[in-house]
């Protein structure tokens, strides 16, 4: 949603010299992201690939610390212009504030973390319900609450607004500007990375989401769980990603599976249905009506109930999120929770992954519509694999995992062997010390000649299988092993992407021999990269001589005439932009 236009691209005045504002922009975007921040931290200031020795957390340890936090939050929609300090006294009526901050979506809101979870029941027993006039309200004890002013006219008028938190990454004009300032191409992909990557804010926002979602879940679930996972917690989320959450009913059964007292046996009386698809879909059924009637800031719902995976999509207003909920759901986290380890294991693994997929959707072969587009997903397992074939490997295998890890990380989901070590701490750091630049340049010619018509991805054993099927990209589930998660692809977005790698890693070469300076007005390394590509110029050309005569003579008229206001071309055949006002 987020991604660089190549259109946009294309009229972007480029970095014709270092403007001394960048570099508090630049700081400001190289704040620590929400995996493993302080290893990489200790990583960028001393140069080197592994130097942090603090333990890192488990997924599961994570994801405890922010439900739990989440819980104790509350979102409330603010006048536009209010004193932060007499906002926080009033509510510091309930109980000690931890953190808070404000955003804006649909006015300005303020997410306030409360340190004890008594707080907010506090602050929910001294909040009305609005009158509406004509109109009627659906009473529902929310946490989110509209924060209105007694007499307006009459309150102090604030020099300022009160400082906001974005939500949204940068826009494709600044990205690129940073990236042509940046100092080396290991700079550069450093960059886009904390640019793009989730801020902390944005995922306590996240969290909170699905914790409000919960609360009216549990109205007729008590105990259940809104989980997210995907993007939202697996590390290689960016600002802008849709929200996916599951609804966790399994906990459920848990508290009362071994309690028996004597010859007795107390169970539920519920309804039974023919299968758990059913089940799945009454469910959602239910939980996407209570939101369309009764969710506040829940808009737009759609319950899309007889896909593969049922789910409810609908718009949350407050928070700004695309959201889409799904049921036990678990192989999904048990995934999000293998790329958060794979993530979390080397610095490079992110800025690859990041760089990646920007380029891929710089160049359409991506998109946020279901079609014959590579997805994102696979993206990650492309790049995975290829650091798995790295001398040394940089990324160990999923069997490798699986052999170390112990009973406790014993799991199988619905008959699928989904075992691997969960504790970081126990995998051996990668030997490996080859740069950003060198993994970029070779991951375009690994995949620009690899035998994509006989041989498949695969990282549970890191190296190239037969193709069991017929597909042009055949990418195997890591845990589904059955499923090629590449299924959608076709054989013409395949040799897109492969004429693309290949045009990359020709330039990324040409730049070797012939680097341009960081300095110049020249757009460079990986920026070069984001550019209208040749392969898309000579398609369209294609395309153009197809038109009538009158038309083909009407537009060369019309590019003649245009030809002098345009830069110069670049004699070596190198994709240029021009710098000219």
């Amino acid at each position: 949603m987020a991604a660089l236009g190549v259109g946009l691209l294309t009229l972007l005045p480029v970095c014709a010299r270092r403007s001394p504002v960048l570099r508090p922009i630049h700081r400001l975007l190289s704040r620590p992201g929400t995996v493993a921040a302080d290893v990489r931290r200790e990583e960028q200031s001393s140069g080197s690939v592994e130097t942090d020795q603090t333990p890192k957390k488990r997924f599961s340890e994570v994801q405890k610390e922010r439900r739990e936090q989440a819980q104790r939050t509350v979102l409330i929609h603010c006048p536009s212009k209010i004193s932060e300090k007499k906002f926080l006294k009033y509510l510091s009526q309930h109980g000690p504030i931890h953190n808070h901050f404000f955003y804006e979506s649909f006015g300005l809101y303020a997410v306030v973390e409360f340190c004890q979870k008594e707080s907010v029941a506090s602050l929910q027993s001294v909040t009305r319900t609005p009158g509406l006039g004509t109109e009627a309200a659906i009473p529902f004890r929310s946490r989110c609450f509209s924060l209105k002013l007694r007499s307006p006219s009459g309150q102090p008028s604030e020099p300022a607004r009160v400082p906001c938190n974005s939500q949204s990454p940068p826009s494709s004009k600044k990205l690129f500007e940073l990236l042509c300032y940046a100092e080396s191409i290991d700079d550069q992909l450093d960059t886009l990375l904390k640019a793009s990557q989730l801020t902390e804010e944005n995922t306590r926002l996240r969290h909170l989401t699905c914790s409000l979602i919960e609360d009216v879940a549990g109205a007729y679930f008590p105990d259940c769980a809104v989980r997210p996972f995907g993007s939202s917690v697996n590390s290689f989320g960016k600002l802008g990603c849709d929200l996916d959450m599951f609804l966790d009913l399994d906990e459920i059964g848990k508290f009362s599976a071994h309690k028996t007292s004597g010859n007795f046996l107390m169970e539920f009386q519920v309804k039974n249905v023919p299968s758990e698809r059913i089940a799945t879909q009454k469910i959602l059924s239910v939980i996407g009506e209570c939101l369309d009637q009764f969710g506040p800031g829940c808009v737009g719902v759609q319950k899309i109930l007889n896909a593969r995976c049922p789910l409810v999509r609908f718009s949350h207003q407050a928070s700004g999120f695309q959201c889409d909920l799904t049921t036990n759901n678990r192989i999904a986290l048990k995934s999000s929770e293998l790329l958060y380890i794979y993530g979390a294991l080397d610095s490079r693994v992110r800025a690859l992954v990041f760089s990646v997929r920007c380029w891929a959707r710089a160049h359409s072969l991506t998109s946020s519509i279901p079609g014959a587009w590579i997805t994102n997903f696979s993206l990650t397992m492309m790049v995975i694999f290829f650091l798995q074939r790295r001398s040394p490997p940089i990324l160990p295998t999923l069997d490798y995992l699986e052999n170390l890890a112990d009973a406790e990380d014993k799991c199988v989901i619905e008959g699928h062997n989904c075992t691997f070590i969960r504790d970081l701490n126990r995998i051996k750091p990668s030997e490996n010390t080859e740069t950003l630049e060198l993994l970029l340049k070779e991951f375009f010619e690994y995949f620009g000649n690899f035998a994509f018509n006989k041989n498949s991805i695969n990282i549970r054993q890191g190296r190239e299988q037969n193709k069991p099927e017929s597909s042009p990209l055949h990418i195997q589930n890591p845990f589904e092993t059955s499923l090629n998660i590449s299924k959608n692809v076709t054989q013409s977005q395949l040799q897109k992407f492969v004429d693309l790698a290949r045009e990359s890693a020709w330039i990324l070469h040409q730049q070797d021999k012939d680097r341009p300076s960081p300095s110049g007005n020249q757009p460079w390394g990986l920026a070069t990269l984001l550019l209208p590509s040749v392969t898309n110029s000579l398609s369209l050309a294609k395309k153009k001589r197809k038109k009538p005569a009158s038309e083909r003579i009407k537009n060369l008229l019309e590019s003649i005439k245009s030809s002098g206001a345009e830069g110069p071309s670049d004699t070596n055949g190198k994709r240029t932009v021009s710098t000219q006002a």
